[in-house]
């Protein structure tokens, strides 16, 4: 049996929290820094949300229920 199992495990962050942040303040990367992603967070600080792109593409990941904090994990509503 060659089958593999994938199991997701859920972040402890919550998933509104993530989204309005991601929402409201993701020009600033204020999300990513919630999510633990430090770095990224940095890069979208001094960038602008990459000038509002990488922000937007953020939203729309936290949407899809589909970001994910700094260890991999989802963030999600459930």
């Amino acid at each position: 049996n060659n089958k593999k199992r994938y199991f997701i495990m859920k972040s402890e962050k919550s998933w509104l929290v993530a989204l309005l942040l991601c929402f409201f303040l993701g020009g600033f990367g204020i999300h990513s820094f919630y999510a633990g992603k430090t770095t990224n967070g940095i890069i979208q600080l001094l960038t602008g949300g990459g000038c509002g792109i990488w922000g937007l593409i953020d939203l729309v990941v936290s949407l899809l229920k589909k970001y994910t904090d700094k260890d991999g994990n989802i963030i999600c509503a459930d």
